[in-house]
């Protein structure tokens, strides 16, 4: 791995594009999103539909952690547009409003605007959709921080892995995420403790320098640790699927660990709200221990 550095010179706009479209993060560019038309300060993109992406294969809705990966994806291009290429970011503060489950079959897209740039943090929204905007499948806002670290994806060289990671997932009917290829593309599991785990896979990772875990894997991973709340609460009260009518709205419960900050029950199903911080800022550092849930144990 190369020595982080920062480069003298900002970068003229298009290059700055130019950059952005080639050099993200791991996950960002295995899964296929791609930056379509940049602004400053602003990013159009789009993700092809996988089947992996699914959540639910009864449904063929994509995975409520793919839209979160890729809102965080396209929130960051869109503050690396308003910036110069010289100062690194990470997310700090990602809260989604979910609206409407994803046509399955049909691509993803994302309009991110990033509105405001102090000193030391960017102000970030954001609408992904499928036809139109006007018709958005969810809504972000975030917060990034300017200057997170000493590295800088567009110019420093990665770390190596050896092997380009790739988007699988392994068929596995004992799993309680048999019918979710997203959740066993991750490798998330439960632990011999009962706490979920999200072991470490290059796949995930965000900032290939550091390397540090793709803050929209983390909103992924407590996604399904969300569900997997509301799923054991339901059987507790001897319901089926209390509170979750489809795998694109998310029932994170109201003690989903540190990172979530909880869930507005009384905003219906259509309009809940996930809201995620990456512990004051700091980056999950990708040290091959993986991600582990805080709270399924004690509501097992």
């Amino acid at each position: 791995m190369s020595k982080t550095s920062i480069p003298n010179a900002p970068l003229p706009f298009d290059e700055l594009a130019e950059a952005i479209k080639g050099r993200r993060s791991v996950y960002g560019l295995i899964s296929g999103l791609r930056l379509d038309r940049a602004a400053p300060g602003e990013a159009w993109s789009s993700l092809p539909y996988r089947p992996v992406f699914v959540g639910d294969t009864e449904t063929g809705v994509l995975h409520g952690g793919v839209v979160t990966a890729m809102l965080d994806e396209s929130c960051g291009m869109a503050v690396q547009l308003a910036l110069d290429g010289t100062r690194a970011i990470a997310t700090l503060d990602l809260r989604i409003d979910y609206q409407k489950p994803a046509t399955p079959g049909l691509d993803i897209k994302a309009h991110s605007v990033c509105y405001r740039v102090t000193r030391s943090i960017a102000f970030v929204r954001s609408t992904a959709y499928q036809e139109s905007e006007d018709d958005p499948v969810a809504t972000a806002t975030a917060c990034f921080m300017v200057g997170a670290n000493r590295t800088n994806m567009l110019t420093d060289r990665p770390m190596d892995f050896r092997a380009s990671p790739t988007l699988e997932a392994p068929e596995d009917p004992a799993s309680p995420f048999a019918k979710s290829p997203f959740a066993r593309c991750l490798g998330i599991r439960v632990g011999d403790d009962g706490a979920l785990v999200m072991p470490f896979s290059p796949k995930i990772i965000g900032n290939p320098i550091l390397p540090a875990i793709h803050g929209g894997m983390t909103g992924a991973f407590l996604r399904n640790d969300g569900d997997c709340e509301c799923d054991a609460r339901a059987r507790r009260l001897g319901a089926a699927q209390a509170d979750r009518p489809d795998d694109q709205l998310p029932a994170l419960g109201p003690r989903a660990g540190q990172l979530c900050q909880g869930v507005d029950r009384q905003a219906g199903p259509a309009r809940r709200r996930f809201r995620g911080t990456s512990l004051a800022g700091r980056s999950v550092q990708a040290d091959r221990l993986g991600l582990r849930s805080f709270h399924a144990k004690a509501h097992a």
